[in-house]
């Protein structure tokens, strides 16, 4: 990867009207062997990046201490002695630094970015499950994938985070793929990520447009539900083939704004949809549907419950079809698509429970699991097991809440990334609105243990949220913990 001086770095942004003023004359000529915002991360050659409204300027000290031959910011730290690249938006800077850094990997890669309230997670894999059993045929790596639930480039193969990582990471791991000699990379685009520019410099092969519904309203996210769509709807200024779903809420919106790119598709269950599902229908455990489109009139089968997954797989169905992956390869990859903690399901030994572990967090997600878990299992009652995350997309609390009781004969209340706010203020403002009887048990091993022992009849007991995460945030900090998975699976004795 050939590396970059001083001065190009100071060109680049100037060229993109954000630099302020370089201080660095003496070492202009100076070759950059490092990127990054985390002082620790910091070696001889780095060129460290000041970001966040959390940044404190020991993090600076640390980072020049360490070796960072230049730091760019908003700010100019008089108190530093180490020279300086000044810039107007620190966010809008960073996707120009990372792809000089990293040679443009993203041009490199075949790309597909995921957006929407519900669904990214599971479309994403659906999309990679395709395309690695057609890269199998050919003795081909399998893709990249980079989601709310784990990151693979070809180098790294982790528990994520974030949905979207902040851009220099992003194009690691773009790089990392590359490298790696890696031709498809699936990721899930944030709401965040787009607002906030970690995708800036990116251009899509194919995006996807899946739905919208209220999220993510909070102060430290979207203040109003027109920012949070407008956020959404960027993904269309940076890709070349936007595939738009035709069942989403406010279609006609999103499909004036998919006029930037250079070629919409729609996809979905409305006649008329360029790829359009039908005779949709449950077949003992699997789910069965035809899809017709230019290239055929075929038949699909999922394994996964929850007849709402159709929609996802019609989205991957309709960005395969855009890469030529032949049929064969879709209704392989789709037959065997999994992903972890979403739709999971485990079953008592007398058969009296089961248990769906899924990552369903917000309104109109809660409702498309209710919703289909009635009709699909109408002779059993239904349990939950779930909770809110602290200080943030508030209105959750009371959607969550009255969706639940209008379905469940009891639900449990327990953490969820409770961060800075009590798990029992959380708890309590969510069951205010519930209708039904409810139970506050911080612990969620516990709460899953006790809504799984006290089952007495034919049960469905969805345990939502957190799926396959191994993590909890109290605080500002991560704490370790089993999945629900995990959970489930040791409450149920299996």
């Amino acid at each position: 990867m050939k590396k970059y001086t001083l001065e190009s770095y100071a060109r680049r942004l100037r060229e993109a009207h954000l630099l302020v003023k370089g201080q660095f004359p003496e070492i202009k000529d100076t070759i950059i062997t490092g990127l990054t915002f985390n002082s620790k991360d910091v070696t001889p050659g780095t060129l460290f990046i000041c970001k966040g409204a959390s940044f404190r300027e020991e993090y600076l000290v640390d980072a020049i201490q360490r070796g960072a031959v230049c730091y760019v910011s908003e700010t100019l730290y008089h108190s530093v002695d180490a020279p300086a690249i000044l810039v107007s938006d620190i966010r809008r800077s960073m996707p120009y630094l990372a792809d000089l850094y990293f040679g443009a990997p993203a041009t490199q890669l075949h790309l597909t970015g995921v957006t929407g309230t519900k669904g990214k997670s599971t479309t994403t894999y659906y999309l990679k499950s395709i395309l690695d059993d057609y890269l199998n045929s050919r003795n081909e790596p399998e893709s990249a994938v980079i989601s709310s639930i784990d990151t693979y480039d070809g180098v790294i193969r982790k528990e994520s985070r974030l949905t979207t990582p902040e851009s220099v990471e992003l194009m690691r791991h773009f790089r990392n793929a590359v490298d790696s000699h890696i031709d498809f990379l699936t990721m899930e685009v944030s709401s965040q990520a787009l607002k906030y520019n970690r995708v800036d410099e990116i251009t899509f092969d194919v995006g996807i447009f899946m739905n919208i519904s209220e999220d993510h309203i909070s102060p430290i996210e979207h203040p109003t539900m027109e920012d949070y769509f407008a956020s959404k709807l960027r993904l269309f200024s940076q890709t070349r083939t936007a595939l738009v779903c035709s069942d989403t809420d406010r279609f006609e919106d999103v499909m004036e704004a998919a006029g930037e790119s250079d070629r919409v598709i729609t996809f979905g269950t409305r006649e008329g949809s360029d790829v359009y599902g039908y005779e949709i229908r449950k077949v003992g455990t699997e789910t069965h549907f035809r899809v017709r489109c230019d290239r055929f009139d075929e038949e699909f089968i999922l394994t996964v419950p929850g007849l709402f997954n159709v929609q996802n797989a019609l989205a991957a169905i309709a960005a395969a079809n855009i890469y030529g992956i032949p049929v064969e390869y879709i209704r392989s990859g789709l037959y065997r698509a999994r992903s972890k903690g979403r739709m999971e399901s485990f079953t008592s030994e007398d058969g009296k429970i089961i248990a769906i572990v899924d990552y369903a967090h917000n309104k109109l997600s809660f409702e498309t699991l209710f919703s289909s878990m009635k009709e699909e299992y109408p002779d059993r009652s239904i349990v939950a097991v779930f909770g809110c995350p602290g200080k943030k997309a508030l209105v959750r609390r009371k959607d969550l809440g009255t969706i639940a009781g209008q379905y469940c004969k009891k639900v449990y209340l327990c953490a969820e990334d409770p961060g800075e706010e009590p798990v029992e203020e959380i708890s309590r403002d969510i069951a205010q609105y519930i209708t039904c009887p409810v139970e506050m048990i911080e612990d969620r091993g516990e709460a899953i243990r006790a809504a799984i022992a006290a089952a007495e009849e034919p049960t469905l007991i969805l345990i939502t949220g957190k799926g396959d995460e191994t993590r909890q945030k109290y605080g500002n900090v991560y704490v370790d913990c089993k999945s629900d998975i995990e959970l489930t699976k040791e409450a149920l004795g299996l």
